[in-house]
């Protein structure tokens, strides 16, 4: 699969913008660095990024994931009619799609919280993901138990809520919700 062709899209809203989906790159590493000095960002990342020579190696490391077909990771970018690149908004990856446990995640730069961009990204993100591949027929959703935003971005993208999940530290230092989507839900 060549990732560097594929781009997904997600609608405006009467609200917010449309969003571009696409494999990062290694120009993107400034505006990543700038989202991660959010301390919101610090306090449900397990990644830290603390400066732009960590947002360099962040992003190599989503392009050797492509690489590997192990981590599918898109920069979700805010655009306006016409433009094909726009604001950085948020991030979402598919990690291991040919594994036994396929799972996705998502973040949203402070800039764009609260107007429907995981939701939509998510979305976009995971009927992708459905129709790339064909014996991919569950996805899990991961995110700790106090994590409300995260929570509503789930149920509001048709991810169920599936169970607990036990305090795994330190990418889970607290316990956490296990959501699911089927193909065809």
């Amino acid at each position: 699969m060549d990732h560097t062709e594929i781009h997904l899209e997600a609608g405006a809203t009467a609200s917010a913008s449309a969003l571009l989906l696409r494999p990062w790159r290694p120009p993107d590493a400034a505006g990543l660095a700038e989202v991660y000095a959010d301390p919101v960002m610090r306090r449900w990342s397990a990644v830290r990024m603390a400066d732009e020579a960590d947002a360099v190696r962040w992003v190599r490391e989503q392009r050797e994931g492509w690489e590997t077909g192990t981590r599918l990771s898109f920069a979700v970018l805010e655009t306006r009619p016409g433009c094909r690149e726009g604001r950085l908004a948020g991030h979402v990856v598919l990690k291991a799609p040919h594994g036994p446990s396929p799972e996705v995640g998502y973040w949203t730069a402070a800039h764009a919280r609260g107007r429907g961009v995981a939701s939509r990204a998510l979305g976009a993100l995971t009927d992708w993901a459905f129709t790339a591949f064909d014996g991919l027929t569950r996805l899990a959703l991961l995110h700790q138990v106090d994590n409300l935003a995260s929570c509503r971005v789930a149920e509001k993208s048709g991810y169920a809520f599936g169970g607990l999940l036990l305090a795994s530290p330190p990418e889970f230092p607290l316990d956490g919700h296990v959501h699911v989507r089927t193909r065809g839900t």
